[in-house]
């Protein structure tokens, strides 16, 4: 019972950090430098993939049953979940501030935006790893 999850690594869930966090880091560039423009299409639609992603998780935590969650299962969930509000929480910000081209403080929210959308696909993948 208790050595149920001695195979579980939480190596998917530290590759997810990490991928996304070069993701976040090149997109900051890449705004700073002016080759990448962020429309405020693309906001609603981050922020729209969030809202769904977060009813499926609320769903999908009613759905099953509390004996069958693993720590292992958890480590996934908690990035999961830390990707999914952070995107509305960012997406949010973004589309309430004008987004400037060159601005510094720009580039840098576009990049956790972009941070934390790139954590919430990778994540999902590791939490759908998880369960099978």
């Amino acid at each position: 019972m208790g050595l149920s999850n001695v195979s579980c690594r939480p190596c998917c869930s530290v590759i997810s950090l990490i991928v996304s966090a070069i993701i976040g880091i090149v997109t900051a560039f890449l705004q700073i430098a002016g080759v990448i423009t962020v429309a405020p299409v693309f906001l609603w639609v981050t922020f729209g993939i969030a809202i769904v992603y977060l009813g499926g998780l609320l769903v999908a935590s009613i759905l099953t049953r509390k004996n069958e969650q693993s720590s292992c299962g958890a480590s996934a969930l908690r990035t999961l979940l830390g990707g999914i509000l952070g995107t509305v929480l960012f997406s949010s910000v973004l589309l309430a501030v004008g987004i400037v081209a060159t601005s510094v403080l720009s580039a840098v929210l576009v990049g956790l935006l972009l941070f934390f959308f790139a954590l919430t696909l990778t994540s999902s993948a590791c939490f759908i790893k998880r369960a099978n």
